[in-house]
């Protein structure tokens, strides 16, 4: 007999956990921003990225799982944490969606895509001709950038649809991958058996 988690609790600390962690991320997010149009570093502009989308998400999942198990009890099978965890990702997806995506993006800074662009082609030019680089090269790498930047902004809603897909696929692996790492199960011994 295993130690069971309480199913009402779990969900409402995954989608506590959850808001608090859509809350963070925008933030990251946005800040993420102003800081690669402030600077015309070319490692600043490369690096402001990783660390704010991938490098201080991750510490803040880590952080959070373990407090959330904390909060269950202290134990759960991988089943209760996948579902926890899942549950915390998509709650903070959904505050990401409303709140970057919608409401910064759209009302705030309705040209973010544009000024992005404009600080890293800036940047990554400036850049080019301090290392001596070839005109040719600087406009072909120029010509990649204007690319990259131009898909982002030609979203169909079939395409939105297909990456919200995408993205609840990828929120399922990655939340069994955490309560992979993060599942604790109660052992109880039973001398009768």
């Amino acid at each position: 007999m295993a130690f069971e988690v309480d199913k009402k609790r779990l969900r409402i600390t995954g989608i506590t956990f959850g808001l608090l962690l859509g809350v963070v991320l925008t933030v990251l997010s946005i800040i993420s921003f102003y800081i690669i149009l402030s600077t015309t570093s070319v490692v600043v502009i490369s690096s402001a990225p990783f660390i704010f989308s991938v490098l201080l998400p991750i510490l803040l999942v880590v952080v959070l799982c373990f407090n959330f198990r904390k909060k269950v009890g202290g134990f759960w099978t991988l089943r209760e944490a996948a579902t926890g965890i899942f549950l915390m990702f998509f709650t903070a997806f959904v505050i990401q969606f409303a709140l970057r995506d919608q409401l910064f993006a759209k009302v705030i800074e309705p040209h973010m895509i544009e000024k992005t662009q404009a600080a890293m082609t800036s940047s990554v030019s400036k850049f080019l001709k301090e290392s001596k680089t070839s005109p040719d090269i600087i406009k072909k790498k120029l010509d990649e950038i204007q690319g990259e930047f131009n898909a982002q902004k030609d979203v169909t809603i079939g395409r939105q649809i297909q990456g919200v897909g995408i993205s609840i696929i990828f929120m399922f692996v990655l939340a069994i991958i955490f309560a992979a790492f993060f599942k604790k199960e109660l052992q109880v011994n039973n001398p009768q058996a």
